[in-house]
């Protein structure tokens, strides 16, 4: 709970606002942002969190570029869709956004709804720090990102788990993980000092909270 309350800060929405969650693959982002999108709708302003998994190309497209065996890497996802949904959400209004299905890897496009009443979305996300293919814009588009940490072994068996939940064996997802989830983490750990603030669920408390009604407009 202590990330949660960090990461809401001292909450004040002129506007909608877009709080980033960026984290290596298996960080614990979800969940994070679905308890404080709870939290913040239970205290009064509406709140919705925004995966961005649901912007995985699809399988078809996927094997047609040769990318199917590592997907989840930065040049698996349709990032101009991606900037063009952070830009419709900056403009208040009802806003579609596809989902993605874990049971057959799939997106499903328009599965959900950010309503214009919601004030606060949060996007999770591995790459919205990142500066390369299509990713640049995403940074300018969010009020605050929060970088989540979590440690490497924590972080590979959620992985493992996850993996041999959705249809592989122990060995096809340790594979998989070396292959594809810890080079992508290696990535991702690079940009975490373009984020305003870093949390570790498992540490105490050192840092103040994030001053969200202080946050810059941005176009």
């Amino acid at each position: 709970m202590t990330a949660v309350m960090t990461l809401l800060g001292d909450l004040d929405p002129r506007r909608r606002l877009l709080i980033g969650i960026v984290g290596a693959p298996g960080s614990g982002k979800s969940t994070l942002a679905e308890e404080a999108a709870r939290r913040l709708s239970a205290k009064g302003t509406p709140a919705q969190v925004l995966p961005m998994d649901g912007y995985h190309l699809s399988q078809a497209r996927l094997r047609e570029l040769g990318r199917r065996e590592r997907m989840g890497a930065p040049d698996t996802f349709d990032t101009a869709d991606f900037v063009q949904t952070l830009r419709a959400l900056r403009r208040d209004r009802d806003v579609a956004i596809p989902l993605f299905d874990r049971e057959v890897e799939e997106p499903v496009p328009d599965a959900g709804l950010v309503p214009a009443s919601t004030r606060v979305v949060l996007v999770e996300g591995n790459y919205l720090l990142f500066e390369t293919g299509g990713w640049t814009p995403v940074r300018e588009l969010l009020d605050r990102v929060v970088f989540l940490e979590a440690p490497e072994e924590l972080r590979r068996r959620r992985l493992r788990a996850r993996h041999v939940l959705y249809g592989k064996s122990e060995a096809e997802a340790i594979a998989w993980i070396e292959r594809v989830d810890d080079p992508n983490a290696r990535r991702i750990a690079q940009t975490r000092h373009r984020a305003d603030a870093v949390l570790d669920p498992a540490a105490p408390p050192t840092n103040p909270p994030i001053p969200l009604s202080s946050a810059q407009e941005r176009s």
